[in-house]
């Protein structure tokens, strides 16, 4: 199982990203899918979550301006980031809780960051 991160780039203050992520392999249910960033020095923390039963979490930082959404149907979750600010910069990361079509035990699985840098 994978899970393909991308849309990071740089972009100024007041600027919009919208951040996907695809999960692929022989994955029977996702429970979760969300996104994490994590700035130099700092540990990862939680941006958003969006759970199977639709209940959705925000970091207190970024409520009001990202918006998480998932497509089931593939898999995927993004992350729409408007009025981006320079304390927004880190590396953002893709996580699912998900079972294996092989195995019904929930994992966790992250993928590759994709950087976020905003300049102010």
């Amino acid at each position: 199982v994978q899970l393909q991160a991308s849309g990071g780039g740089l972009v100024q203050s007041g600027d919009s990203l919208k951040l996907s992520c695809a999960a692929s392999g022989s994955i029977r249910n996702i429970v979760i899918m969300g996104w994490y960033r994590q700035a130099p020095g700092n540990e990862r923390e939680l941006v958003a979550i969006a759970r199977q039963s639709n209940e959705i979490n925000y970091a207190d930082s970024v409520k009001g301006r990202f918006t998480i959404s998932r497509d089931s149907a593939k898999n995927a979750v993004y992350l729409q980031m408007n009025s981006l600010k320079p304390e927004d910069t880190a590396v953002y990361y893709c996580k699912a809780v998900l079972t294996l079509t092989t195995d019904i035990a929930p994992r966790q699985v992250w993928g590759h960051g994709t950087l976020v840098t905003v300049s102010s």
